[in-house]
């Protein structure tokens, strides 16, 4: 699945995008000034997003990628 992809499907099982993920992970600070802290890992990011929305390890993964600034909303 390409990165497009994932996002996608993030959006229609969530109704958030990038954008609203950004938004709750600062409001959970794991961000600060939309920086990923450096004592979040991967597996923080994960377990929240399955916890709070269902997701699994590659839909997770992907929005970690964005919080951390490994991929954006253009990435392919």
């Amino acid at each position: 699945m390409s990165f497009q992809g994932y996002l996608k499907t993030i959006k229609e099982k969530t109704g958030n995008g990038p954008a609203e993920f950004r938004t709750l992970a600062e409001q959970k600070e794991f961000t600060i000034d939309g920086k990923l802290q450096p004592e979040v890992k991967a597996g923080d990011i994960v377990n929240w997003l399955k916890n709070d929305f269902d997701l699994g390890q590659g839909h997770s993964m992907a929005i970690y990628a964005l919080l951390k600034g490994i991929k954006n909303e253009d990435s392919e």
